[in-house]
């Protein structure tokens, strides 16, 4: 894959650039990155004062990461790196970028080109598919307070892929998306669409991982799911970097009529990560369920904001996250439940559930409901509290260390949430990346 040079790159005054642009990129494109640096240059950086950043601790973003000229840091480890992005092993087709170049990528089959899937990385997307990608790349914004960071991407985004699926096409394996950062100072900006016309029935995984542990580097991802009539999408995503590392991962999901989407977020890297993730169901009989589940460890943030936006009747959406914090870490999750006046008979529901296995830890959540129907099943709650000393006695009796024994306990906790990824191989090693960050590892899949 072919990629643009720092001389090839429209520059700003005092010489950085002012936003990424892929060979052969068409107007409308540039256009979209021209009012994203507008964007960005005019919307003030967070403070604690904005609600939508309420408890976050805003003084980990500084503006030097974000002036900084757009450069791409080569890695020198590519060949490990691809030889380490086996989360899953049966796969549709698979991307593997690094620092934001595509470092391998596995093709869908014959079979599914012929019944017009397609798989590509956004440079041949944007040849192949412009329609489409006019219509839909870029398209959507957050609206949950990182209105600025989202422009960041817009500006910057090159790495990513595009996934098409046609009416009344069933895909079983799924398509893997492998994202690496390697190399002190790296930044990547991942992008992922995915277009599920009426009837089809998708599957992807979205895995983002460091090479290091030492190495700083800042992460600014989006994603856009379309759902159509009818359409089952299930979306995975597997955020592991390391604690060095800035993360923003803004995600939306659109759903029409009877749609069936499920999302499962793991989230275990990261010195700061901010999640955002909005729901739109536009369609009746829509179904839509969101799982997260997120370690935190000692001064990591997670800060985690949820959208459910109800516009139609009779559809359902389901939220659970739960937390397991250790040490002084903290995570916040912030969420809504918007019903629409003409959304009758919503059923809706969001669960927050933290563990905390040390005094020190913060957990904060702030669950809300706004409706505007009279015939709607709506609920939120909150749950916070600590390990059961006994049981962390009990095993400490027995000769099981203190943190092998709160590992038990997390373990415990989040199994609900890991059985719903349906993959025993995928399961298994998810558990190994709780496993491994109890042990202070960096991510070696159980497959090799």
């Amino acid at each position: 894959m072919s990629t643009t040079t720092m001389d090839e790159l429209p520059q700003s005054p005092a010489g950085s650039a002012d936003f990424a642009v892929l060979p052969n990129e068409p107007a409308w494109l540039i256009d979209r990155r021209r009012q994203a640096a507008a964007d960005f240059e005019q919307l003030p950086m967070p403070t604690a004062k904005d609600d939508r950043w309420r408890f976050a601790t805003v003084s980990r973003l500084r503006n030097e990461w974000f002036d900084a000229p757009l450069s791409l840091i080569e890695s020198k480890n590519v060949q490990s790196i691809i030889q380490r992005s086996k989360l899953v092993d049966s796969y549709s087709g698979r991307a593997v970028f690094v620092n934001d170049k595509l470092t391998q990528f596995n093709p869908l089959s014959e079979a599914l080109a012929v019944q017009g899937v397609r798989y590509l990385p956004i440079e041949q997307a944007l040849l192949e598919m412009p329609g489409l990608m006019q219509a839909r790349f870029l398209v959507e914004r957050t609206t949950l307070g990182s209105e600025k960071f989202h422009a960041w991407h817009v500006q910057m985004v090159k790495s990513g892929m595009v996934l098409y699926v046609p009416k009344n096409v069933t895909i079983k394996e799924p398509f893997v998306n492998y994202y690496w950062l390697d190399g002190e100072g790296a930044r990547c900006f991942p992008h992922t669409l995915v277009v599920a016309e009426d009837n089809a029935e998708v599957s992807l995984v979205d895995v983002f991982f460091s090479a290091d542990e030492q190495s700083p580097g800042i992460a600014c991802a989006t994603s856009t799911l379309y759902a159509g009539v009818g359409a089952k999408v299930f979306r995975k995503v597997v955020q592991d970097w390391n604690e060095q590392t800035i993360s923003f991962q803004l995600d939306k999901t659109l759903a029409d009529r009877d749609a069936d989407v499920k999302n499962v977020a793991v989230n275990i890297g990261a010195s700061a990560a901010r999640y955002e993730n909005q729901v739109q169901i536009d369609g009746a009989g829509a179904h839509v369920k969101l799982y997260s589940l997120t370690v935190a460890e000692k001064r990591q943030e997670f800060d985690q904001r949820t959208l459910q936006v109800h516009n139609a009747p009779n559809a359902v959406s389901d939220l659970l996250y739960k937390n397991a914090l250790m040490d002084n870490s903290r995570t916040i999750f912030s969420g809504l439940i918007k019903v629409a006046e003409g959304a009758q008979q919503t059923d809706a529901y969001q669960t927050n559930r933290n563990l905390l296995l040390d005094p020190t830890a913060d957990a904060n959540a702030l669950p809300g409901l706004e409706i505007l129907a009279n015939d709607v099943k709506c609920s939120h709650g909150a749950t916070t509290g600590n390990f059961d000393p006994q049981e962390l006695f009990y095993m400490m009796s027995r000769g099981i260390s203190k943190r092998a024994a709160m590992q038990l306990m997390v373990f415990g906790f989040f199994e609900e949430i890991i059985e719903k990824v349906e993959s025993d191989e995928l399961a298994d090693n998810l558990r190994m990346l709780i496993h491994n960050k109890f042990d202070n590892k960096v991510y070696q899949a159980k497959t090799i």
